[in-house]
């Protein structure tokens, strides 16, 4: 045998490498998780930008402005979608508040915010 190893220590090895390996999942999958919580965050965050225009285009028309502004946002995040509007003189502001789901049970992530302005439609 080359190097004095005999070939019962090779396969022990192995062994060892696997078992490194089956501890380094964890960590994988946290990340793995931290990826997809962190895309969903920016989601809900472009959908609340979008439900924000709908919203404020509607409310300067007259609109049913919480309507359109939920009816903007994907089925399933309409359920925790909330919008309110102001009158600021000539101009209408909507505010879309979107809740993030969390991909780890029990984490809450608080709310999605964004506003837009619109021009009274007179």
């Amino acid at each position: 045998m080359p190097y004095g190893r005999r070939r019962d220590d090779r396969h022990r090895d192995r062994g060892q490498v696997a078992i490194e390996y089956l501890g380094f999942i964890p960590v994988l999958v946290l990340v793995a998780m931290a990826a997809v919580q962190l895309g969903l965050v920016a989601y809900v965050a472009q959908q609340a930008g979008t439900a924000a225009r709908a919203g404020a285009r509607s409310a300067s028309l007259d609109g049913p402005y919480a309507q359109d502004c939920r009816s903007a946002v994907s089925g399933w995040l309409a359920d925790g979608t909330g919008c309110s509007s102001a009158q600021l003189g000539d101009e209408v502001e909507v505010t879309a508040r979107i809740d993030i789901p969390s991909v780890v049970p029990g984490w809450d992530f608080g709310q999605a915010e964004k506003t837009a302005t619109m021009p009274l439609d007179h």
